[in-house]
């Protein structure tokens, strides 16, 4: 069977367990919000196998063919976080949730994905080494807490964006004159300095072998943020040509994901790529584009269990 692991509030995983549903694809749901009534016993042998139990509900490890894991932050759950970190439900939901990503890194279940590949979007500098392996082009990139030396970049390379270092989400800005004040606080919090890539702007849905590409066009810095800002924003189906669709494929595997989001431009035919997301919220860019990702995320998971 396929478990799925998250908040069933998620969009992407309401949107999988829908078509799970429809296909009459055995699956169990291990609500996150529950981990407090979670118990999960691993043995390890030729291959890592145990129980899981949800309050009165038992699942044999070795019956699960796939997972697809989007998990939240587990110390905001809100029974944990009034316990407090001190508290017993606080050390029993960490050792919930430690085990479960040792079950996930050692399965032999598909994983969409592992919490070990995962693990390299905590890093934007290694993650940029591992693009660049992977045969795309990187922005010309300055991480640095020295002020003179952010200037001296922007003075070299013209218009550059900045943004933080960690897998914390942050809003991607260009420096305007009117940040020269602030640049001073960079002693203060790494951060990258990137130059500015002009041209199309482009997310890659890797899903297996499938790739969905969509174009944004919004005149924001972070189209994430577009609405916010009061600028307009078109997410369209984009024909993403051959060649790049095979680095997107390239550079997911180079991670060691089976799915991931890509971010890429275009500049003067020379494909830039930011970021690649092991866990990509795609029901954003589904909605706007109309493309089929959550279908396909559920035929991969359905394969699974088909083939095992």
């Amino acid at each position: 069977m396929v478990l799925l692991w998250g908040i069933p509030s998620d969009p992407p995983m309401a949107a999988v367990e829908e078509i799970l549903k429809r296909d009459r694809v055995p699956f169990s749901y291990l609500d996150q919000r529950a981990i407090l009534d979670t118990e999960l016993v691993l043995e390890c042998g030729e291959r890592i196998g145990g129980t899981l139990r949800v309050g009165g509900e038992e699942l044999r490890l070795k019956d699960v063919k796939a997972v697809y894991p989007r998990p939240y932050d587990w110390k905001l759950i809100q029974p944990v976080a009034d316990a407090g970190p001190q508290s017993p439900a606080f050390q029993h939901a960490n050792a919930i949730q430690q085990a479960l990503s040792i079950w996930l890194d050692l399965t032999p279940a598909l994983v969409l994905n592992r919490p070990r590949e995962m693990a390299l979007n905590y890093s934007k500098p290694y993650q940029a080494a591992r693009i660049e392996a992977a045969g795309f082009a990187i922005p010309e990139t300055l991480l640095t807490t020295d002020a003179a030396a952010a200037r001296e970049f922007r003075d070299i390379h013209g218009p550059i964006i900045y943004k933080s270092v960690s897998a914390v989400r942050s809003i991607v800005s260009q420096l305007r004159p009117e940040d020269e004040e602030r640049l001073d606080y960079v002693s203060w919090c790494p951060t990258q300095f990137q130059r500015w890539i002009a041209g199309p702007e482009v997310r890659a849905h890797v899903i297996g072998d499938e790739v969905f590409a969509c174009e944004i066009v919004t005149k924001a810095d972070d189209y994430r943020y577009a609405t916010l800002s009061g600028d307009s924003l078109e997410i369209r189906p984009y024909d993403l040509p051959s060649e790049c669709a095979a680095k997107c494929r390239a550079v997911a595997a180079e991670m060691g994901f089976t799915i991931a989001g890509v971010d890429l431009r275009n500049e003067n035919g020379t494909w830039y790529c930011f970021e690649v997301n092991p866990s990509p919220g795609f029901m954003y860019y589904q909605k706007y584009s109309g493309q089929p990702i959550d279908e396909a995320i559920a035929r991969l998971l359905a394969r699974a269990c088909q083939n095992s």
